[in-house]
């Protein structure tokens, strides 16, 4: 099983994470964090990096869901999305919560990974 889907679009950079942002919204996913690794490791390490975002996505209703029945699961949250620069425009990348969840055992959390994963498949299906 893999870990992430992923989709490549002809998008560029900067409209990629727009569109991706536009249709986390649409499943219910807000954003609560932007990490700029391009950005960041030209900081830390003054290496260059291709144009690289990670977005923490979260749906509040499904977080809560998870914490009710998990209350450890905030070391996985939130679900982190990708969006790098490639030749001919972008990729955007998701977890897969199912995949990631498989260390848990708790089939309640499964349900809702379940859901989460549907959702996140759609937002890349969308692209």
């Amino acid at each position: 099983m893999s870990y992430y889907f992923s989709k490549k679009s002809p998008l560029g950079f900067e409209d990629a994470i727009e569109k991706v942002t536009d249709a986390l919204k649409s499943e219910g996913f807000g954003i609560l964090s932007k990490i700029d690794v391009r950005e960041t490791l030209k900081t830390k390490l003054d290496v260059d990096f291709h144009s690289y975002i990670i977005l923490g996505a979260c749906n509040p209703p499904f977080a809560y869901q998870a914490l009710q029945v998990e209350d450890k699961i905030g070391i996985m949250l939130p679900c982190n999305v990708i969006v790098q620069e490639k030749e001919n425009g972008s990729e955007i990348s998701a977890v897969d919560p199912v995949a990631s969840m498989q260390a848990i055992d708790n089939p309640k959390l499964g349900e809702i990974a379940g859901e989460i994963r549907k959702r996140l498949q759609r937002v890349i299906d969308s692209l």
